[in-house]
C-alpha cells in the first residue's frame, strides 16, 4: 500500500484525537467559568451530548454535508455511513468521516455555551439531535460540501464560519429565549458579575483547547504532502498568541487591571479568527488577525452586557464576533500564491480588489442568519416538547447538579457537616 496514503490517514486520525480532546478543554473552561453548584452538570452534559452528536452525524449528518448535492443546498446520500472501501479526497472514508464528526461535535458544544446554568437537561438532549441534523450540516454543506457558497470561492479553511459562527448563532438564540440568569442584571439594566468558581480550570481548559486546535487547523490540510500542516500550525500559534497578548493589554488600559479571564478569551478569539485564514495568509498577517481578535473580544464582551445578553461562557464574543472577523480577514490578507493553492482569490491588500471580501461577507450573512433563525425555531419546538426551556427559579438557585442529577460535582463542598459524628470522634481521640 502507498506509504503516503497511510501517513495521511494516520495524521488525520491523530488530528481527530486532538479535536475530540478539545471537549475536555470545553469541560474545564465552562465548569471553571460558572458556579460550583453547576460543575458536575456541565461536565456530564458535554460527554452525553458528544454521544448524541456522534450518533446523529453517523446516521444523517455526514450524508447531509457530503452526499450528492440537491441544488447546492443539502446532501442527499451516504446516510448511515459504513462503507470501509470508500476513499474520499485521498483518505479512507472512515478516517475522513470521524475527523468531520469531531467538528460537528465542537459546533454543538459552542452552541451549548448559551444554555449554561439555566437550561433543562431534556432541552440539551432534544436540541443536540435537532442542531446536529438540521443546522450544522446545512452550513457545512454550503461551504465544505458541494454547496452554493463553496462554489463562490469561499475561504474557510477549518471553520471560523462553519463551526464557530454556526455554534455562536445557536448560543445567541438560546440566550435570547432562556433570558438572563437570576441575579445577572439589576432593575436599572446594570450587570453583576457572576464569577466562575475556578480560574485555574478555565486556564487549563484554554490550554487544552489551544493544543487541540493544531488538530483542528493543521489537521484540515487532510494530509502530509509538502508538510504544509507545519505552516498552518505556525499561523495558528501566532494568531492565538497575539489574541492573548492584545486582550490582556487592552483590558489593562481600559479597566486598569490585567484581567485574566479577558486574556484567556483573547487567546481563544485569536484561535477562532485564524481558523478560517490559517492556510491563506502569511505569518505577519496571522499576528495582525490575532491582535485584532483580542481587542474585539474585550469590547464585544462589554457590549453584550450593555445589550442585556447573559452569555456565561462568552460564546457570542469568542466564537461569534471573532468568527466573523476571521472569516472576513481572508478578504483582506489572502496572498495570491496561497489563494491559488487553497481556493478563492487574493485579498484586498494583495491586489485582489473586493471580490474575495464580498464572498466572505455573503457567507457570514447567509450562514449567520440561517443558523440563528433555524436554531431559534428549533428551540421553540423544543420548548413545546419539554414544557419550557428553563429550570424553575428554585432549581436554578439550588444548582443544576442537585436539581437535575440528584448529586453534586463537589459533594464535600455542599454536604452539611455531621456535628454529632465530629463530637464522637473528638471525644474518643486516643482511646
Amino acid at each position: 500500500m502507498d506509504p503516503v496514503f497511510l501517513m495521511n490517514n494516520l495524521w488525520i486520525l491523530i488530528a481527530f484525537i486532538l479535536v475530540i480532546l478539545m471537549q475536555g478543554g470545553f469541560i474545564l473552561l465552562e465548569a471553571g467559568s460558572t458556579r460550583m453548584k453547576n460543575a458536575g452538570h456541565i461536565a456530564g452534559k458535554t460527554i452525553f451530548t458528544l454521544g448524541i452528536a456522534s450518533i446523529i452525524f453517523w446516521a444523517v449528518g455526514y450524508g447531509l454535508i457530503y452526499g450528492t448535492s440537491a441544488g447546492g443546498f443539502i446532501g442527499t446520500s451516504d446516510f448511515f455511513f459504513g462503507d470501509f472501501t470508500t476513499v474520499f479526497d485521498g483518505l479512507a472514508g472512515s478516517v475522513d468521516f470521524i475527523f468531520q464528526l469531531a467538528f460537528a461535535a465542537i459546533a454543538l458544544t459552542i452552541a451549548f455555551g448559551g444554555f449554561a446554568e439555566r437550561a433543562k437537561l431534556s432541552v440539551y438532549i432534544i436540541f443536540a439531535v435537532l442542531f446536529s441534523a438540521l443546522v450544522y450540516p446545512v452550513v457545512a454543506h454550503w461551504i465544505w460540501g458541494d454547496g452554493w457558497i463553496g462554489g463562490l470561492g469561499k475561504q474557510d479553511f477549518a471553520g471560523s464560519t462553519v463551526v464557530h459562527l454556526t455554534g455562536a448563532m445557536g448560543a445567541l438564540a438560546a440566550t435570547i429565549l432562556l433570558k438572563p440568569r437570576i441575579g445577572k442584571f439589576n432593575k436599572d439594566g446594570s450587570a453583576n458579575e457572576l464569577a466562575g468558581h475556578n480560574q485555574v480550570f478555565t486556564a487549563l481548559g484554554v490550554l487544552l483547547l489551544w493544543v487541540g486546535w493544531f488538530g483542528f487547523n493543521a489537521g484540515s490540510t487532510l494530509g502530509v504532502d509538502d508538510a504544509f500542516f507545519g505552516f498552518v500550525a505556525l499561523n495558528t500559534q501566532l494568531g492565538a498568541a497575539a489574541g492573548a497578548v492584545a486582550a490582556m493589554i487592552i483590558a489593562w488600559i481600559a479597566i486598569g487591571k490585567p484581567d485574566v479571564p479577558t486574556m484567556l478569551n483573547g487567546a481563544l478569539a485569536g484561535l477562532v479568527a485564524i481558523t478560517a485564514s490559517c492556510a491563506f495568509v502569511d505569518p505577519w498577517a496571522a499576528l495582525v488577525i490575532g491582535l485584532i481578535a483580542g481587542i474585539l473580544v474585550f469590547y464585544s464582551m462589554k457590549l453584550m452586557e450593555k445589550l442585556g445578553i447573559d452569555d456565561p461562557i462568552f460564546a457570542l464574543s469568542v466564537h461569534g464576533i471573532a468568527g466573523i472577523w476571521g472569516t472576513l480577514s481572508t478578504g483582506f490578507f489572502a496572498t495570491p500564491a496561497l489563494a491559488e493553492m487553497n481556493g478563492g482569490n487574493a485579498g484586498l491588500f494583495y491586489g485582489g480588489g473586493l471580490t474575495q471580501l464580498g464572498v466572505q461577507a455573503i457567507s457570514v450573512l447567509a450562514c449567520g442568519v440561517f443558523a440563528f433563525v433555524a436554531s431559534y425555531i428549533l428551540l421553540l419546538i423544543t420548548r413545546g416538547l419539554t414544557g419550557g426551556l428553563r429550570v424553575s427559579e428554585e432549581e436554578e438557585i439550588m444548582g443544576l447538579d442537585i436539581s437535575e442529577h440528584g448529586g453534586y460535582g463537589y459533594p464535600e463542598s455542599f454536604q452539611p457537616t455531621n456535628t454529632n459524628t465530629t463530637a464522637f470522634n473528638s471525644s474518643n481521640t486516643g482511646a
